[in-house]
């Protein structure tokens, strides 16, 4: 998938021949592991079949409870599902990719509507079995994070790219609760958080980066190109991708109000969701939540 690309700088005058820079890494979200994902729906998930033409769940659709039978997952084995919203097609599911994450993560009515394009054997996951799975393979939580980094990025591009008036920056929403945040702090070794100040600039645009930061306390407004995008608030997360790999910055984040962050690299991510899998979908929700946000103000 194509993320922002902020690292382009103008052309400088011509001079002699030289060696050309490297060009810092760009920020992609991680390729689709088919074999994790199998894997990972194979500790715990139930197999279904579909005959051609059946439906699995259609757009708008909302469970009704966190474990209802619809807030599910699934791999596919084996056939085709077709992914449509409105009656226009979207794209073909192929064996060994998933869908209908976002019902395990979130609490939105699904997106579209999945339907199987010849006879279809799946694995399905309810919430409940996700949560038991993850700590088996935690490395699968990385192939969520992935997906909804890359969404997250392609909602700020189309806001970029609409044009209009000002963004109406997301003011804070449900993180990591105390609890949760106890826990993390617990798998990461209790560290010292790094106190920010108002006004201050955690990370920049453009800037290379490892980590993603937790807040602890406080408020970080996130912002591309000198746009304010939303506000991130204690219990909540910004600069995913760059966990995922060294990776370009594709946004800045600048205290609003003094408080304090913690880092979590990739192999601490990991290590969090394998000792607290519900903090891990925690963290996971947050997300969902802040690209909502972002779709909103698309009016998608």
């Amino acid at each position: 998938m194509d993320d922002l690309d902020f690292s382009h700088l103008a052309p400088a005058t011509p001079q002699a021949p030289a060696a050309p820079a490297a060009k810092p890494a760009k920020a992609e979200p991680l390729p689709h592991d088919p074999q994790l994902a199998a894997r990972f729906f194979r500790i715990a998930g139930e197999e279904e079949t579909f005959d051609a033409g059946a439906r699995v769940f259609a757009e708008q659709e909302k469970a009704s409870g966190m474990f209802a039978k619809r807030a599910r997952m699934y791999f596919l084995v084996e056939g085709q599902i077709a992914l449509s919203l409105k009656g226009k097609p979207l794209y073909m599911i192929l064996p060994g990719e998933t869908f209908g994450e976002l019902a395990i993560i979130s609490d939105a009515p699904r997106s579209a509507t999945a339907t199987a394009f010849k006879k279809s054997r799946v694995l399905s996951l309810d919430e409940k079995r996700t949560l038991a799975s993850l700590p088996q393979e935690p490395q699968f939580a990385l192939q969520l994070v992935s997906s909804l980094t890359g969404q997250m990025r392609r909602s700020v591009e189309k806001l970029l790219a609409a044009g209009g008036g000002e963004l109406k920056p997301r003011l804070g929403g449900a993180g990591l609760n105390t609890d949760q945040l106890a826990k993390l702090r617990q798998s990461l070794g209790d560290p010292t958080p790094t106190p920010m100040k108002q006004g201050e600039t955690v990370v920049s645009q453009g800037a290379q980066g490892v980590n993603m930061y937790v807040v602890l306390d406080g408020r970080v407004t996130i912002g591309v190109n000198g746009k304010p995008v939303e506000q991130i608030g204690a219990g909540e997360t910004f600069g995913e991708v760059a966990m995922l790999g060294t990776a370009t910055r594709g946004a800045t984040a600048v205290a609003q109000e003094n408080g304090a962050w913690l880092p979590v690299n990739r192999d601490a991510f990991v290590k969090i969701v394998k000792a607290h899998p519900a903090v891990g979908v925690a963290l996971l929700r947050s997300m969902c939540e802040r690209i909502r946000h972002l779709n909103a103000q698309m009016g998608s």
